[in-house]
């Protein structure tokens, strides 16, 4: 009896000391990553929005995408371009809608990593009158700026 009494104690501590999820997920739940996922909101409805300045706000000075193109700098995104980028793109775009669903997180003491599925639907007329979709794993990575977490790469 003691021995059960003893194990449900420190099961209990092991327990209490466990860190915090946010519900639903197995993301730790804290400060850092409860900022970094309101970042994530705020792209996602700036996507859906269409704006352009929305998400340059978002974005750190040392933005940069390559396009997938390591070797190809003329089609890389910088904060310098990325603006009139997507507000050519988002003339071109009609209806989006993004899911963003973050399945981890990692924080540095400067940086941080979160991990996701991306599912958008979208209408491009100019490309096609079927609507279009798109999904697929990705990451983006954040930078502590001041007390503001901006996004480095991964949009």
């Amino acid at each position: 009896m003691l021995i059960r009494f003893l194990a449900v104690c420190a099961l209990s501590l092991l327990a209490a000391c466990a860190s915090k999820r946010i519900p639903g997920t197995d993301i730790d739940d804290n400060s850092d990553t409860r900022a970094i996922l309101a970042v994530m909101e705020k792209y996602r409805s700036a996507v859906e929005a269409r704006d352009a300045q929305a998400i340059q706000s978002l974005v750190s000075n040392d933005f940069h995408e390559d396009a997938g193109t390591p070797n190809e700098p003329e089609d890389d995104l910088t904060a310098a371009n990325l603006a009139p980028y997507l507000a050519t793109l988002f003339q071109q775009l009609q209806s989006p809608k993004v899911e963003l669903d973050v399945r981890r997180i990692q924080v540095g003491k400067e940086v941080a990593t979160a991990i996701y599925y991306w599912k958008v639907n979208w209408r491009m007329p100019s490309l096609t009158p079927r609507p279009q979709r798109e999904a697929e794993l990705e990451q983006m990575v954040f930078r502590k700026e001041g007390d503001t977490w901006k996004i480095l790469t991964g949009i």
